[in-house]
């Protein structure tokens, strides 16, 4: 059963749709395929869970547009909000 949303294959997060809590596996489904992650933090319902791996510095997309630059590495599974996401790019 999917909890969590995503639009377009490009995206790197996805909306979850019920709280999630650390361990549990999100599931999603884009271009017809069915794909998971599992949560490495509690992520409340409606915020976003990290689907790839994102670079400090690098931008974050949400529905195929660009939502902010991680603050800090994130990694699959993380918890997005802000505490590692900004919508000014740090130059380190």
């Amino acid at each position: 059963m999917e909890n969590a949303i995503i639009i377009t294959p490009d995206d790197d997060v996805a909306t979850v749709i019920a709280p999630i809590g650390i361990g549990q596996t999100v599931t999603f489904s884009v271009d017809g395929q069915t794909r998971s992650v599992v949560a490495r933090q509690e992520i409340p319902t409606y915020h976003k869970i990290a689907i790839r791996a994102v670079k400090q510095g690098e931008s974050v997309k949400k529905y195929s547009e660009h939502i902010g630059y991680a603050t800090v590495d994130i990694e699959v599974g993380d918890h997005v909000h802000t505490q590692n996401l900004s919508s000014d790019k740090k130059e380190g």
